[in-house]
C-alpha cells in the first residue's frame, strides 16, 4: 500500500521491482527513489531533480522497514529525510551509499541510524550483497523481491564497522569526487 501509493504519487522512478513478498508481508522496490520532483510542465513532471539512486526498499503496508541505495552528496540526506519521514521508524534499516565519502560512518539524524559506506562505482545491488557477505546460492531460487527481503534479514544482523558520529561533523569529512567525462566512443 505505501509503495503503491508512491508509485501513484511518481515518487519511484526507472522501477526494475514492485510488488509483494511471497510471504505477503512486505512490498519491495528496486529502482530510484524521487527526492524532489521536476517541474510541472503542461501538467506532466520534467526529469526528478534529486534521486535516490539505485534504492532497494523494503516496506509495510504503512512503513520502511528497509532503504538501500546511494546518495551523490552526503548532504542530500536531509532531502530524503524531508520527503519520506512519514514513512521511517527508530527501526528502519537505513544503509546507504556515499559517494563523496571516504570511511564508513554511522550517523544519527532526526531519530533515524543511518550507515554510511562509500560510493566508487558498479551497481548499488551488487555491491550491498558483497557488503553483507550475501553469496549468489543464498538467492537461488528466490523471487525479486524475496531477495530484498533477504538483504534486509542480512542488513539487520550486520555488525558495521564505522565511526558514529554527528551529521555536522560528518559533513566536515567529505571529498572532492572527480567524475571523467567521455567524449566519443570508448
Amino acid at each position: 500500500m505505501l509503495l503503491a501509493n508512491y508509485d501513484k504519487e511518481g515518487l519511484l522512478f526507472i522501477t526494475s521491482v514492485l510488488g509483494k513478498t511471497s510471504d505477503k508481508k512486505y512490498t519491495a522496490f528496486r529502482g530510484d527513489l524521487i527526492l524532489i520532483q521536476g517541474e510541472l510542465n503542461d501538467g506532466v513532471h520534467m526529469p526528478p531533480k534529486l534521486l535516490l539512486n539505485q534504492a532497494a526498499v523494503l516496506a509495510t503496508d504503512e512503513k520502511f522497514v528497509f532503504v538501500n541505495g546511494m546518495f551523490h552528496e552526503l548532504a542530500q540526506v536531509p532531502e530524503f529525510i524531508s520527503k519520506y519521514k512519514a514513512a521511517l521508524t527508530p527501526e528502519t534499516v537505513l544503509l546507504m551509499y556515499v559517494e563523496n565519502i571516504k570511511d564508513n560512518m554511522q550517523i544519527e539524524l532526526d531519530g533515524f541510524t543511518f550507515k554510511f559506506v562509500p560510493y566508487r562505482d558498479g551497481m548499488v545491488w551488487n555491491e550491498t550483497l558483497e557488503f553483507l557477505y550475501i553469496e549468489k546460492a543464498d538467492l537461488k531460487g528466490q523471487s525479486a523481491e524475496d531477495k530484498v527481503v533477504t538483504a534486509y534479514e542480512a542488513a539487520k544482523s550486520f555488525k558495521f564497522k564505522g565511526e558514529t558520529i554527528a551529521f555536522e561533523e560528518a559533513l566536515t569529512k567529505t571529498i572532492f569526487v572527480k567524475k571523467e567525462l567521455h567524449s566519443g566512443p570508448v
